[in-house]
């Protein structure tokens, strides 16, 4: 079959692989009709993370139909058409238990084998499925391929970082980065009753999506965020800050923005060794951090039911579709801003 695959820092090519084959019982094997490109892909694509072995297929992000179920698969069958979190959960143990499906005991990240151990990525016509049972989510015939996909990681990680930073009714939240997932948080926070939602980028095409999504758009390329947001606040700072970027120029202007006792809230992924602000600064703020891997599965039934009613044209971040086999094309688009990309999205 062919697939995206991981080669160096900043070269992956289309080749072709064998294709998967059921493993363990409780396996399914996934015909995938879009799969995406993520920010977290770049991070690998870029070096920022390693350890992953060449010839690794990429990516997290699919949706696609069931072609064959292990023995113990009973309520999945041939033909389903469903939609993946990026990483596998039993559904039971004790992480599972408590909505922590990211940490699951048995849990592996589709797209990264390291050690000769892991687990293979959608990037590619096949995929698959570990433990799909308590894995993949059924997708209603309502909800299009590109909508249901974005369920799976970027629309739940965007919902996931407003639940922590509390958003609500009265409070200013600031949504620091405007790619996909922070586009995403602002929709978030948005129908979680936040009052004022400021989103802060520097690309046009971004800022207009997140006006479009409820946000006020602010160019940092020319504005200051900072007295804007103190503007808009009564001099304070924001109520909670959403960091969707993974930088320490990001995290450091979070800090800035949230007002004494206030919530951080990060989602995007820090390869760094020290935080972007010290334990002092912390204290000082009687700051809350909060961050971490998104449980994708615990989201992807609910904003299957909410994306079904249409309130906004999510597939408006899409800004590419290209064939899988331009898929090396797309990672070099998305990681420099070309074209006006805002997403990548792979076509079957």
């Amino acid at each position: 079959m062919k697939a995206l695959t991981f080669r160096a820092e900043r070269e992956v090519v289309v080749e072709n692989v064998a294709e998967p084959s059921i493993e363990c019982s409780t396996d399914v094997i996934v015909r995938t009709r879009t799969s995406a490109i993520c920010g977290s892909d770049l991070h690998v694509y870029l070096g920022r993370e390693k350890g992953i072995e060449p010839g690794t297929v990429m990516g997290h992000e699919f949706l696609g139909e069931i072609v064959e179920t292990g023995a113990a698969v009973k309520d999945l069958s041939p033909g389903d058409r469903v939609v993946s979190p990026f990483t596998t959960s039993c559904g039971r143990c004790f992480y599972c238990n408590r909505g922590l499906s990211c940490r699951c005991l048995e849990g592996q990240l589709f797209g990264w084998i390291e050690n000769d151990e892991g687990l293979h990525g959608a990037q590619s016509e096949y995929v698959r499925v570990p433990l799909a049972e308590t894995t993949l989510v059924r997708v209603p015939e309502s909800v299009d391929d590109e909508t249901a996909l974005f369920t799976g990681d970027i629309l739940a990680t965007g919902f996931f970082c407003a639940e922590m930073a509390e958003a609500g009714p009265g409070r200013t939240v600031a949504v620091v980065g405007c790619g996909p997932v922070g586009l995403f948080a602002v929709i978030g926070a948005r129908e979680r009753g936040a009052e004022t939602v400021l989103a802060i980028d520097v690309v046009p095409e971004r800022l207009a999506l997140a006006k479009r999504f409820g946000g006020e758009p602010i160019d940092a390329s020319s504005t200051d965020p900072l007295p804007v947001v103190k503007e808009r606040t009564d001099g304070r700072g924001a109520d909670a800050a959403l960091e969707a970027v993974g930088s320490p120029e990001a995290a450091r202007l979070a800090i800035d923005l949230i007002r004494p006792g206030g919530i951080l809230s990060v989602v995007g992924v820090h390869t760094e060794s020290r935080f972007a602000f010290s334990p002092v600064e912390a204290y000082d703020k009687n700051l809350t951090y909060r961050t971490g891997r998104c449980p994708a599965r615990r989201f992807i039934a609910p904003l299957l039911s909410f994306v079904a009613r249409k309130k906004y044209d999510f597939r408006s971040i899409v800004s590419h579709r290209l064939p899988l086999s331009e898929g090396p094309r797309g990672y070099d688009l998305f990681h420099r801003r070309l074209e006006g990309c805002t997403k990548v999205v792979l076509t079957f």
